[in-house]
């Protein structure tokens, strides 16, 4: 069934573009994902259907905009065992392993969480965001594993999003980080945005880009004769921009053990225990989890609160490092 999004121009005294118009209303679109359903004529304006993002509107204006249903034939389905946390007839969380993306995208359109969950055949999602992303709130890196919430219908999608953006969701990692945070806590409070050097990565910036929030504390630091010094941290987000914690973390000059993006070119390790130097080589990815998330329940309004231990990779480095402490 597809999702039609009625609205009526109250006030317009800016002349606004329908397309920025329908974004300030539907923080749960893209501005993006608008101006593709425009140019596809999924758009009427007082009847008549219009593909220009860049139309000007006017006071008591009558707007649609139709959401199709997921292409099914565009989304395989893929056999992935999901570790589902908790779910209902609204939302299901679940706890991601690393080395899986949430969503298709460039380079890998099935083997994703999403293609995992078109596997389950009672699991329906919701079909307001893009059609390659349906039931996705927010996302968490391939290579970061924990917990993430995912939305089955359209309330749950708008209620869950709206709570991101007034930053009211509970958010918490673990990571562990090259040497010692100085403070050992406190917040990092920046912009991020897009690298002027590679557009994969983010960057603090004194000038542009989106407000981005870090509370963190060091919960345990590691340093002796035959261990590097270590740190691990606690990161709360306030915000929830790209790369965030990472991005945060290589501003303090921290970064974040096992992170190929965002690290300084890795030297050999002198007179380490060489069972730590093991394991930190062979890790396959950023030693960074999604321990805590908490929210609302958008039907019930009864705060949903859920935790999760690190995974045997991280665990087990931890393990090794107390012991050679």
């Amino acid at each position: 069934m597809k999702n039609i999004i009625k609205l009526i121009v109250e006030e317009n005294p800016d002349k606004k573009r329908i397309d920025l118009y329908i974004l300030e209303k539907c923080v749960e679109l893209s501005r993006t994902r608008i101006k593709n359903l425009i140019i596809d004529k999924k758009l009427k304006i007082n009847g008549k259907i219009n593909n220009i993002p860049s139309k000007k509107i006017s006071k008591g204006d009558n707007i649609l905009l139709e959401i199709p249903e997921p292409k099914k034939t565009s989304l395989k389905p893929f056999k992935f065992n999901l570790d589902i946390i908790y779910q209902d007839t609204d939302l299901i969380v679940i706890n991601k392993p690393a080395g899986i993306s949430m969503h298709p995208g460039p380079g890998n359109y099935d083997n994703t969480i999403v293609n995992a969950l078109m596997g389950y055949e009672k699991i329906k999602l919701s079909n307001i965001g893009d059609e390659l992303r349906p039931g996705i709130v927010h996302r968490i890196d391939k290579d970061t594993s924990g917990l993430v919430v995912i939305a089955k219908n359209n309330l749950s999608h708008n209620n869950i999003s709206k709570q991101f953006i007034n930053h009211s969701i509970d958010r918490v990692y673990n990571a562990l980080v090259w040497g010692k945070l100085r403070p050992q806590s406190g917040v990092i409070e920046t912009l991020i945005t897009r690298s002027s050097k590679n557009r994969q990565l983010m960057e603090v910036s004194f000038t542009k880009g989106k407000k981005a929030v870090t509370h963190y504390k060091t919960l345990k630091v590691f340093e002796g004769k035959n261990i590097p010094t270590l740190s691990l941290v606690e990161c709360k987000l306030k915000t929830g921009r790209t790369h965030q914690i990472r991005v945060h973390m290589n501003y303090k000059g921290n970064q974040i053990v096992g992170d190929k993006k965002y690290k300084k070119k890795y030297k050999k390790l002198k007179s380490v225990n060489a069972e730590i130097e093991q394991k930190i080589i062979k890790l396959e990815r950023q030693f960074l989890h999604a321990k805590i998330i908490g929210f609302n329940h958008p039907r019930f309004d009864k705060k949903l609160f859920f935790e999760s231990n690190l995974p045997d990779d991280l665990r087990n480095i931890i393990n090794v490092l107390e012991k050679s402490h």
